[in-house]
């Protein structure tokens, strides 16, 4: 549409069908989100084909340690969604733009110094997870190799969440399946054909963070002409809102990436293959649930349009069009994992411990993630609706109190597989308790702006 293309409906969210927004976004959001995380699945099975235990568990450590960076840009990306939508639902449309520039300079400053504290403190961080010998020195050459990535990926999630608080599903998703697409070429090339192995899988994503940038830049501020020119004074003037929800949210990104490293903690006594195994299940989950994860990112803008608009009719249609879509997806999710547990084993070559540990968490673990998605879009409502640190604090409970102590006592019983499954119990508890807050969040707005 040219100039109208960039100057799209002011609030679509707030008219038609909001399953209808909650489909199309979510799935479009998780294509988007999906292909981030392939990444991640993309290195880990052509390295695979590298048939060594000690490659696989580097990258489960690493992976570790580097999704830390994934999470603060995604809980960056959240704020800046929020504050987009919320914007121009209410049709301000120039204090929208104003916050997108704002979140997306936060966004790159703050990538840029955890960068620097992850490459001064991953051995440090990988001897606490229980990393050694060989393993430990390849999960560091991955990381060092990947570093520079991390302000690039950081600065596209930015531009794809800021496309998503425009409404423009479509283009948010090309900018992370740009990611997925260029890994998956230059990961044989630079693996095996380079001969460069692990660092050739670091090498392989760094490049597809530089497309994937390149392509968030060119929606944001070609397409839709929505970033102003960087300025410390604006980054100064928006902070506070910004960070009012940047920061929960940032720190509800977190909870997961620590209740990861507590895991693999827990599973590193157990030897390299189970680390393996839990590498191939950390991997595979963010891409089977993909569409899982993007609901917060996803259900959030429509949440944020609807309120700004005063519509809380929609705002509460709209979560429980959340958790349906959730309950349906993973029921059938869970079913493929089940049925092709075993071919999903052999496909990234794992044996012994690592193929157990596989094949039990897609024959029973699977189901639990629609209680996890039930949290997201929990979370989606908290922080549209001005509770952003209720995600925090439900977030950071369930890492905690619904992780540890349920682990120990998993694994004290029955080993790996105990400690998933206590895992998921956790999940479970708390995945209730957020849904029933997020209602009574919905109710209490709708409440009080009829009084």
């Amino acid at each position: 549409m040219s100039r109208a293309d960039g100057e799209m409906r002011a609030a679509p969210f707030i008219t038609g069908s909001t399953m209808r927004h909650v489909v199309v976004m979510t799935l479009t959001g998780a294509v988007g989100l999906m292909s981030l995380f392939m990444v991640d699945l993309v290195d880990l099975f052509f390295l695979s084909l590298l048939n060594d235990t000690e490659v696989t568990a580097a990258v489960g450590y690493a992976g570790t340690i580097v999704f830390s960076n994934l999470s603060v840009s995604i809980g960056c990306g959240i704020a800046a969604a929020a504050l987009v939508a919320r914007n121009v639902g209410a049709g301000d449309r120039q204090r929208a733009r104003q916050f997108a520039t704002s979140a997306l300079m936060f966004a790159l400053i703050t990538a840029s110094l955890i960068t620097l504290a992850i490459d001064l403190g991953s051995g440090a961080l990988l001897a606490l997870l229980g990393a050694h010998g060989e393993a430990r020195r390849l999960a560091q050459l991955f990381i060092w190799t990947l570093s520079p990535g991390y302000v690039l990926i950081a600065g596209a999630i930015s531009c794809s969440f800021i496309l998503r608080g425009l409404g423009d599903a479509r283009r948010a998703m090309y900018i992370t399946l740009s990611t997925a697409i260029v890994t998956a070429c230059a990961d044989p090339v630079f693996i095996f054909g380079f001969g460069w192995g692990i660092q050739g899988a670091a090498a392989a994503t760094v490049l597809g963070y530089i497309v994937s940038f390149g392509i968030g830049l060119h929606g944001v501020v070609r397409v839709h002409r929505f970033i102003n020119p960087f300025r410390l004074g604006g980054l100064k003037r928006d902070f506070p809102p910004l960070w009012a929800i940047a920061f929960p949210a940032i720190l509800t990104q977190l909870a997961q990436p620590f209740a990861n490293a507590y895991i693999t903690y827990g599973i590193a006594p157990f030897g390299d293959e189970s680390v393996a195994g839990f590498a191939i299940v950390g991997r595979l989950v963010p891409v089977a649930f993909g569409i899982i994860f993007s609901l917060a990112g996803s259900v959030g803008p429509i949440i944020g349009q609807n309120y700004g608009a005063r519509r809380h009719d929609r705002v509460r249609r709209t979560l429980t069009d959340g958790l349906i879509f959730s309950a349906i997806y993973t029921l059938l999710t869970s079913l493929l994992l089940f049925l092709f547990r075993h071919q999903i084993a052999e496909a990234f070559n794992a044996a012994g411990r690592s193929r157990d540990l596989v094949v039990f968490f897609c024959t029973f673990i699977g189901i639990s993630w629609a209680f996890t998605g039930g949290q997201f879009v929990a979370n989606a409502a908290f922080n549209n609706l001005g509770r952003p640190t209720l995600s925090s604090w439900f977030n950071w409970a369930k890492a905690t109190l619904g992780t540890i102590p349920f682990a120990m006592i998993g694994a004290r019983m029955g080993g790996p597989e105990g400690l998933l499954a206590g895992t998921a119990l956790g999940s479970v508890i708390f995945g209730i308790a957020s849904v029933i807050a997020a209602y009574a969040i919905v109710r209490r707005s709708a409440t009080k702006a009829a009084g």
